[in-house]
């Protein structure tokens, strides 16, 4: 008996360990791991767009924002089709300051699509909107009533990055438990997979194609967010709409594919600037390269919600060793009554100081209840700047393939107007040039965390996939 039970829990460990490995290194499905040709486009074709959330000196929030705006725009442009992906889209009970995101950008869509019955509008979402099939959502049924095709993405289709709990998840519960049953919905949501792109693509009414890529969700609940976008135009936009209309399809779509023709543009070597559609991995292998080729009198700023990929943590490192100047803009999520408060930027960021002796330098954004979102990555010299934006955080769960994400990468000259919106904005927040009483940024050592054991921490829950980041 003790040899069959011995056999049977071997043989019950080789499958959890089988499926966690097959589940982890299956191969990706179509539209991810993209990257386009490098596209060269006119400099005003390309637009840097913040929004940002601060606060006065009688806390009051002080709100700039222009994604959406630029997003409404693109969408009223339109005369074929417009393709859309966003993780989270939906209404809420409105604060006072809160924007009603997802309101205007269905009301551009209906619209759009009454006045040009021929239009096609693709929509691509996460399913967490609609509870992984549980519940309906009424901002998405009322697209769909309007002719709008929904599609939620198949997240089944997408590798495991919690594979512990996920492997468990597909021997056991996967089998029994549907999305509407009592456990449904919060064990998907342990799997730690999404749809995290947040974009508009559509054509631009004259034979080409045009794009807001950006880190912001048409979601009420975070209209008052900070978030960085850019609006870019080029051929570099044929490979996401292929990607978008890849994810479409594998996630169960079946809709007219020719109508979503890619714009008759090539990559021509014209303009002043340089534009790169970047998914999942590409980002990753593009970025790395860009910091590893980085010298000494070159500048890297980044503001971002996560910095916790471990390779890209080393090459910043690596990079303020050989005499690169790094500034940091981080949340410090210091929400109090998250159990996760300060992870991961807090330890991480603060060994990262430590580490280079204080060659990285880093300041937090002063955030009063919402999140300072940005996925920004700029690496410039005297004369060039290289950055990029959108959904990904830089985190093994954006980075690594396993989420769906989308990002834009711009080379051009510092001088051009893109490049001077980008610096410019990244200099505000840094050096807290605002009206008296608003400040955006505070000192490192406001929210810096030396503690180990918080470090190492962050790390594990980062290796592992169990982190909510």
């Amino acid at each position: 008996m003790k040899i069959r039970r011995r056999l049977l829990a071997l043989l019950l460990l080789a499958l959890w360990a089988g499926t966690a490995w097959w589940h982890a290194h299956k191969s990706l499905p179509p539209g991810m791991h993209s990257a386009s040709a490098v596209c060269s486009v006119n400099a005003t074709e390309v637009t840097f767009i913040p929004d940002i959330t601060a606060a006065d000196a009688w806390g009051r929030a002080v709100v700039s924002q222009g994604i959406f705006d630029a997003t409404l725009a693109v969408a009223r442009q339109a005369r074929r089709f417009i393709v859309l992906d966003y993780a989270l889209f939906g209404t809420s009970a409105a604060g006072a300051s809160q924007r009603r995101l997802a309101v205007e950008l269905s009301d551009a869509l209906l619209t759009q699509r009454r006045a040009l019955p021929d239009l096609k509008v693709l929509f691509i979402t996460d399913p967490v909107n609609e509870g992984y099939g549980a519940s309906a959502s009424p901002e998405l049924e009322l697209l769909r009533q309007g002719g709008v095709d929904v599609v939620p993405a198949d997240l089944e289709r997408l590798r495991d990055s919690n594979l512990w709990y996920s492997s468990l998840w597909r021997l056991t519960l996967r089998w029994w438990d549907t999305p509407a049953g009592p456990f449904g919905i919060a064990t998907r949501r342990l799997n730690g997979k999404s749809d995290h792109r947040k974009l508009i693509v559509a054509d631009d009414g004259g034979g080409g194609l045009a794009a807001v890529i950006a880190s912001a969700n048409p979601a009420d609940a975070e209209s008052t967010w900070s978030n960085v976008g850019a609006r870019v135009q080029g051929a570099a936009l044929n490979t996401l709409l292929a990607s978008e209309l890849a994810v479409a399809r594998f996630s169960g779509w079946h809709g007219p594919a020719a109508a979503y023709a890619p714009a008759a543009w090539d990559c021509a070597p014209s303009g002043g600037a340089a534009v790169q559609v970047l998914t999942e991995g590409a980002l990753r292998a593009a970025l790395l390269q860009r910091l590893s080729h980085s010298s000494r009198g070159d500048s890297i700023d980044m503001a971002l919600l996560y910095l916790s990929e471990h390779e890209v943590s080393e090459a910043l490192l690596a990079a303020a060793r050989r005499g690169v100047g790094v500034r940091l803009i981080l949340d410090p999520d210091a929400n109090a009554g998250s159990a996760g408060a300060g992870m991961p930027n807090q330890p991480l960021a603060s060994a990262l100081v430590a580490r280079s002796g204080g060659a990285i330098h880093v300041r937090w954004y002063r955030t009063h209840g919402e999140r300072f979102h940005d996925t920004l990555v700029m690496i410039y010299g005297r004369e060039r700047l290289w950055l990029t934006l959108g959904s990904a955080n830089l985190t093994r769960r954006g980075l690594d393939d396993y989420n769906l994400e989308a990002n834009v990468a711009v080379e051009t000259l510092r001088s051009s107007a893109a490049a001077q919106q980008a610096l410019g904005y990244f200099d505000t927040l840094w050096m807290n040039r605002a009206a008296l009483g608003i400040e955006y940024t505070a000192d490192f050592a406001v929210y810096s965390n030396p503690a180990q054991l918080d470090y190492w921490l962050a790390r594990l829950l980062e290796g592992t996939g169990l982190s909510s980041f």
